[in-house]
C-alpha cells in the first residue's frame, strides 16, 4: 500500500477540520470539526504503523489512547456547551466571549456613593 493515500486523505480531513474550528460560530460544530481533527491524526498514526511494520504496533496502540481522550473531551466539552445554552440561550462562540467580566465592567457597573444615597432616601 502507498503511503500518499491515506497521507492525502488526512491532510484533507484535517484541513477540513481545522475550517471548521476557524470558520463555525456554532459550539457543537467547533466540537465536530475538532474531533475531525483527531481522526485524521488517528489515520496518520494506524498508516504509519503499517508502513513502518512496527511489530510492537505502537501506532495503533496511540490511537486507541487518541480515541479514548477523544471520548471524554467530547463528553466533557458537549455537557458544557449543554450548561451554557441552558444558561445564555446560545451556543455561539462569539456571544460566549462577553462572559468574563474583565475588573473595568465590574468597576464601571457598581454604583457611587451618591447614587446608593438617592437609593436609600
Amino acid at each position: 500500500m502507498h503511503l500518499a493515500y491515506p497521507a492525502v486523505l488526512a491532510a484533507l480531513l484535517f484541513c477540513t477540520g481545522l475550517y471548521g474550528v476557524l470558520a463555525r460560530r456554532n459550539a457543537i460544530l467547533v466540537l465536530m470539526s475538532v474531533e475531525l481533527m483527531l481522526n485524521a491524526v488517528n489515520l496518520n498514526l494506524v498508516a504509519f504503523d503499517v508502513w513502518l511494520r512496527d511489530t510492537l504496533h505502537t501506532g495503533q496502540a496511540l490511537t486507541l489512547f487518541v480515541i479514548a481522550i477523544a471520548a471524554a473531551e467530547i463528553g466533557i466539552g458537549l455537557a458544557i456547551v449543554l450548561m451554557v445554552y441552558r444558561n445564555r440561550g446560545t451556543s455561539d462562540v462569539d456571544a460566549l466571549r462577553d462572559t468574563a467580566d474583565g475588573p473595568d465592567d465590574t468597576e464601571a457597573q457598581a454604583p457611587t456613593p451618591a447614587q446608593k444615597a438617592e437609593a436609600t432616601a
